[in-house]
């Protein structure tokens, strides 16, 4: 029986386009040049930032970030704020709240993250970051720091992303339920794919995870 549900973040609670918009403003090139080589990298499985070495070749990622920082301190840059949060997000939380569920965020980001989502007042009881936590996923160690917060089995504990690589499979592998959101890139992409039925949920908005919840128990 699920009693706490753990959020990825990106594509999940973030919607990151502003994100991709600003690195192609950063890069040069049209919004929907990016776009599409993003796309083209999560269909062939291969690492985001090539799309960036694509278009920049030799592009040493850490560094660009840390001169857009010194040139741009005050800005956004690979940050985001309450105005990239998807719109269903506040009404799913709560709906799933109101049904007694124990809420987590934890995902891929680095430790920014925490304050940048700690700022919206989400009604989650805690939010972890990889970078916070030192290990990333799909490491199972990053799932194992999931159940150590939730103090739940991991059989009781859904995780909720956007990924089958990142979200879905080792989040099964580590025996915790899963629901993969069909958003975002590698949401439409990945739910098409035949390992999208080892989710035990597929929803299309988070406004509609309680409901799917209550219909397994």
């Amino acid at each position: 029986m699920v009693t706490a549900v753990v959020f990825d973040v990106g594509e999940t609670l973030i919607d990151e386009t502003r994100i991709w918009m600003r690195w192609a403003k950063r890069l040069n090139v049209p919004g929907g040049t990016l776009l599409g080589l993003i796309g083209a990298m999560v269909a062939t499985d291969r690492p985001l930032a090539d799309a960036f070495r694509l278009v920049r070749p030799g592009l040493v990622l850490e560094d660009e970030i840390s001169a857009w920082e010194l040139e741009d301190p005050d800005g956004l840059r690979v940050n985001f704020n309450a105005d990239d949060l998807y719109p269903d997000v506040r009404d799913g939380l709560s709906a799933l709240r109101s049904a007694g569920y124990r809420l987590i965020i934890a995902g891929n980001q680095p430790v920014q993250a925490r304050d940048a989502l700690a700022a919206m007042d989400l009604p989650v009881e805690s939010i972890h970051t990889s970078e916070g936590w030192g290990v990333a996923k799909p490491d199972p160690a990053f799932f194992d720091k999931v159940t150590a917060v939730t103090g739940c089995p991991p059989a009781d504990i859904l995780y909720v992303g956007d990924r089958l690589d990142n979200d879905v499979l080792p989040a099964g592998r580590a025996g915790m339920r899963t629901a993969l959101l069909r958003r975002g890139p590698w949401g439409y992409l990945h739910a098409a794919r035949p390992e999208a039925a080892q989710a035990d949920l597929l929803v299309d908005d988070l406004r509609d995870l309680a409901a799917a919840l209550a219909d397994r128990s």
